[in-house]
């Protein structure tokens, strides 16, 4: 029955995914980036993991993609045109098609190696180290990554303050 679920979650997340990229109305994406988020928390809660599950939902489609739909609206997009001028040349030949091939080659090849190397070594059956409860979860991550938090913060805040600066009606004022 795990199998059945992980399909339907992998196949859900993967489609969401995909029609993230093939969207013209920025708001359909991120709807469907929280279809996707929420695949994926399925997926956690299938391995075990509904700790993870729970902080999937709440910090990254509950948060995150809320400030994604803030920063959507307040740039006001309607929709992607095709490029006009300059733009038109550059997005218009294969520099762009030819890197992100490049880039899913990398990909592939890298995923090959990780599950060969997964094979090719048994998972441990529990780490004596590793947290197990929510409290010592949150004491490792605040102790041991608080770097982390604080320049995801930092960054979150520089990509707010851009947005803003970006929506701004009177593009001449900068004082």
């Amino acid at each position: 029955m795990d199998a059945i679920f992980f399909w339907i979650f992998a196949a859900v997340a993967v489609m969401a995914s995909l029609l993230v990229i093939g969207q013209r109305n920025p708001m359909y994406s991120v709807l469907l980036l929280i279809v996707s988020f929420g695949a994926l928390s399925g997926l956690y809660v299938l391995l075990g993991a509904p700790f993870v599950a729970a902080i999937q939902i709440i910090i990254y489609a509950g948060a995150i993609m809320v400030l994604f739909l803030f920063v959507v609206m307040l740039l006001n997009i309607r929709s992607e045109g095709p490029p006009e001028g300059a733009a038109r040349v550059l997005l218009s030949s294969a520099g762009p098609r030819r890197l992100g091939a490049v880039l899913s080659l990398v990909l592939i090849i890298e995923l090959a190696w990780a599950l060969q190397r997964l094979q090719g070594s048994a998972l441990p059956a529990g780490d004596a180290q590793a947290p197990t409860t929510v409290y010592e979860i949150g004491i490792t991550l605040f102790r041991d990554y608080a770097f982390a938090f604080e320049a995801t913060s930092v960054l979150i805040l520089v990509a707010m303050v851009g947005a803003i600066i970006l929506a701004r009606k009177d593009p001449g004022n900068h004082a």
